[in-house]
């Protein structure tokens, strides 16, 4: 079997950049690789083998683990439970990873050990949380507990893009309606107004529509230029830290996303360290699922300090990014010695602020929409207005 390369940035312990690249069995294998180096993993990528590699998504993750948790908990082996998942109607590409795990599970592997070689099909924190159920000879439950989490991730990012939805549906409207007023409607005015002295904001519309009548395909080439080139800045380390830092210090937006970054975070670090998962390798599995750079990259110093022997409360208060009230709950929970309840008591709290958090994010940006809408049409009216306006009064004096 072909062992796959990954490329790596990490900090070493004088917080200088590490870059390279690396054969090892998993993303795991590498970080455990990088860590006995004292160079603590930021972004991890594979290389080569990995690109076209299907991923599950959060809702197949949750519809197999809880497939998998009801097997188990009837007695059904793991080996059995993959057979009896592969004769039931899934996607072909899903199917593909099935079979896989069932001939590594059939060559004596463990369940873990087989999803580790799927080249990245499956997220890091469901193996290291069915390593640790095999372990503990508790997997069943580790199933129906991945099943709710990734069930509860789902939602909560359903909920984000259908925040986004109604924008998107607003925005293509507008640019619809602008290039319907400027390309139809508005050249059946422009006879009225031969001959006469225009007002600036008429000359600039007449001007944009003769353009977007003639060469508006032109902006749609450039419109899908503009979002190509986007990706792939984003793409680039550099550029999406700097990005992922400005969007949280957008007035109100970026106090939401930071409810919603603090619940990822929170869950995954509650379920790792629940099921005995080493707390520096739950705070560098939990980092990698956050969804902002901005914020992964700090977790280099927050585990030096953990590893130094400061409480994981002090080490996560400086993060920016989180919200204010994470440290202070694991705080309370450090001091009473329930460290565990604490981290799921507040991955609860914390989903259900972020649900209401998207909430509210709707509730802004539609409004904001709407104005820029409303901004347009008026500009639109107003350019036609004037002159018609000028040319009534011109025939009133003329009276």
């Amino acid at each position: 079997m072909t062992i796959p390369k990954y490329k790596y940035i990490a900090l070493g312990n004088d917080n200088q950049k590490h870059k390279g690249v690396m054969e090892a069995r998993s993303e795991a294998d590498l970080r455990n690789r990088l860590r006995q180096m004292s160079l603590v993993p930021v972004r991890i990528s594979e290389i080569d083998e990995k690109q076209g590699v299907y991923r599950l998504k959060p809702n197949e993750v949750a519809e197999f683990s809880r497939q998998l948790g009801n097997m188990l908990g009837s007695g059904i082996t793991v080996v059995r439970a993959l057979d009896i998942l592969l004769q039931r109607d899934v996607k072909p590409k899903t199917g593909q990873i099935y079979s896989k795990l069932y001939r590594d599970l059939q060559q004596g592997m463990t369940l873990s050990e087989a999803m580790r070689l799927q080249s990245g099909a499956f997220p890091e924190l469901l193996v290291n949380m069915y390593a640790s159920g095999e372990a503990s000879g508790q997997l069943e439950q580790v199933c129906s507990k991945m099943a709710v989490q990734y069930e509860k991730e789902h939602r909560l990012n359903g909920k984000v893009k259908s925040a986004m939805t109604y924008p998107l549906i607003l925005l293509i409207a507008t640019i619809l309606v602008v290039m319907l007023v400027f390309t139809i409607i508005l050249p059946q005015f422009f006879s009225i107004f031969v001959g006469m002295e225009l007002p600036g904001i008429t000359k600039a519309v007449i001007a944009i529509s003769k353009f977007l009548q003639t060469g508006w395909y032109y902006v749609i080439i450039a419109m899908l230029l503009i979002i190509a080139v986007f990706r792939m800045l984003m793409q680039i380390d550099n550029i999406r830290f700097h990005v992922d830092r400005i969007i949280l210090r957008i007035l109100k937006v970026g106090k939401l996303l930071k409810i919603i970054y603090t619940a990822r975070f929170s869950r995954t670090l509650a379920s790792l360290y629940v099921s005995g998962v080493p707390m520096l390798t739950a705070l560098d599995i939990s980092s990698t699922i956050i969804g902002n750079l901005f914020i992964a990259r700090q977790f280099g110093e927050v585990m030096r300090l953990v590893r130094n022997g400061r409480s994981l409360s002090e080490s996560l208060a400086g993060v920016d990014g989180f919200d204010n009230k994470l440290p202070m709950t694991i705080l309370i929970g450090e001091e009473t010695g329930r460290l565990d309840a604490m981290l799921e008591s507040v991955a609860d709290t914390f989903e259900y602020e972020a649900e209401i958090a998207t909430e509210r994010l709707v509730r802004l940006i539609e409004p904001v929409m709407i104005v820029v809408m409303a901004g347009v049409v008026g500009f639109i009216m107003l350019a036609v207005m004037l002159p018609i306006f000028a040319l009534n009064e011109g025939i009133q004096s003329g009276l």
